[in-house]
């Protein structure tokens, strides 16, 4: 089990989809979550605040998931931060994009509150 006093990142420029996240978070027993609704936002979030990880949506704008994520893996400071990706896509090429970045683990839409414990337990659990 991991600790249910994390602090959780997401980001999505659907407000929709942040209030889902939230509340899968919220059945899994993590209640410490902040939000973005884009990728620069999340980056101001991530340099002035402590999280333990972030769930983030690939498709966004002005800053797309992507490219948060590598902006995140080249900050010192960030760089070991455990960072979901969350997508409708699934298809190889962005799994491998994601991966080459630096994903922690990748989740397809639409998901469930039992597939996002058992992304994060593998993220935290099975060091």
């Amino acid at each position: 089990m991991f600790d249910q006093n994390m602090q959780v990142l997401i980001v999505d420029d659907y407000k929709t989809m942040l209030r889902i996240i939230r509340s899968l978070l919220k059945q899994i027993d993590l209640h410490d979550v902040d939000e973005a609704s884009d990728g620069n936002e999340a980056l101001r979030k991530l340099r002035q605040n402590r999280y333990d990880f972030v769930i983030s949506d690939w498709n966004m704008a002005p800053v797309s998931g992507l490219d948060l994520l590598r902006e995140v893996r080249r900050e010192p400071t960030l760089r070991h931060l455990p960072f979901i990706m969350v997508t409708a896509e699934g298809n190889l090429d962005r799994v491998v994009a994601a991966k080459q970045a630096g994903v922690s683990t990748y989740i397809v839409k639409p998901f469930n509150a039992e597939t996002l414990r058992d992304k994060i337990e593998k993220i935290f659990c099975d060091v």
